[in-house]
């Protein structure tokens, strides 16, 4: 829709506001820097309206595009199910973390960092460790050896610096569940923010569930790329399911066609395999370049065959995705 976002207003009871955040595209985004500004503007004020409706905020993580850095005091009041800022994150999310809860709290005094193990989270993708990855198979265990040690430098800094604090309505969501009178609100445990050790660090995904009902918004796993995080997906049994898609715009540069291929197929057997899916907006990192329908063409054919409705979030809202006409 010309911005960078995956907010989502969920309402079910009182209104449950998905990853308020909002950034203007990037400069290859086939498009002017006043329209993108236009779409960005459009989008905040949007996300300022859900927000005032919200009695629950959702952050999944801290880059811009998922929660409004620079307005904190607009989340005073509300109830905060957040990523945990002090541990599995990195260093720019850990400095937007504080400056966020610092001037959310209005001052911050750390506490102290229990002692505490972390067992190596890419050693655990048992799925994804099985994957034949042909002649690229030297160069991915070279990068999963470089990731493994960059994990380690990173558990010592989560042991070593300050604990931000729980105050004021904040719990932080990491692998938690919440029941919130009849709607239940349940967290995955941190996950890859794209493929195995990426230095974005990790996000967490969310559901909620409703009415007999249950939603399931991904955050930004690229995809997903990584087999284990699809059949996590494929576990929690959405109706509905916002996948933010693999950056294809990216590809060439930050993202290799082994990765697009494995995200392509993992979002195939999510809508093979998911029990009860019926909808799946597609979106947030796809939909950046003119090509992507192409590019993921097997995926929008699989649904069609399956009578899954697969879409953009423009084509929910009943436009088109403004990449295509841009």
């Amino acid at each position: 829709m010309g911005a960078k976002s995956s907010s989502v207003l969920v309402r079910c009871g009182g209104g449950i506001l998905l990853d308020p955040g909002i950034a203007i595209m990037h400069p290859g985004f086939p498009a002017s820097p006043s329209q993108k500004i236009a779409w960005y503007e459009a989008g905040r004020k949007r996300i300022l309206e859900a927000l005032r409706e919200a009695e629950t905020v959702i952050i999944t993580h801290y880059h811009h595009d998922h929660y409004l850095h620079d307005a904190p005091h607009l989340f005073k009041g509300k109830r905060l199910l957040v990523k945990d800022p002090n541990e599995f994150i990195n260093l720019s999310q850990r400095d937007r973390a504080l400056e966020f809860f610092g001037s959310l709290y209005g001052g911050l005094e750390l506490e102290e960092t229990p002692e505490k193990e972390y067992a190596d989270p890419g050693k655990e993708l048992r799925k994804a460790l099985m994957r034949d990855y042909g002649d690229y198979w030297g160069r991915k265990k070279e990068l999963l050896e470089r990731g493994s040690r960059w994990f380690e430098r990173m558990a010592e800094r989560w042991s070593s610096w300050g604990r931000i604090p729980e105050l004021r309505g904040v719990r932080f969501a990491d692998g938690r569940s919440f029941d919130l009178g009849g709607v239940k609100i349940s967290f995955s445990n941190p996950l890859f923010h794209g493929v195995e050790y990426s230095r974005l660090g990790w996000v967490i995904s969310t559901v909620v569930e409703c009415k007999g009902k249950r939603l399931l918004h991904s955050s930004d796993l690229n995809g997903p790329v990584i087999e284990d995080y699809a059949d996590w997906i494929v576990s929690r049994k959405p109706n509905i399911l916002i996948l933010d898609g693999p950056p294809t715009y990216l590809l060439g540069f930050t993202m290799n066609r082994i990765n697009l291929r494995r995200a392509v197929e993992n979002a195939i057997w999510i809508l093979e395999n998911c029990e009860g899916l019926e909808l799946v907006i597609y979106d947030h990192h796809l939909t950046r370049e003119p090509r992507f329908r192409e590019r993921t063409k097997t995926v929008w054919e699989r649904a069609r065959k399956l009578g899954i409705d697969l879409m953009t979030a423009a084509e929910f809202l009943g436009s088109r995705p403004v990449v295509l006409s841009a």
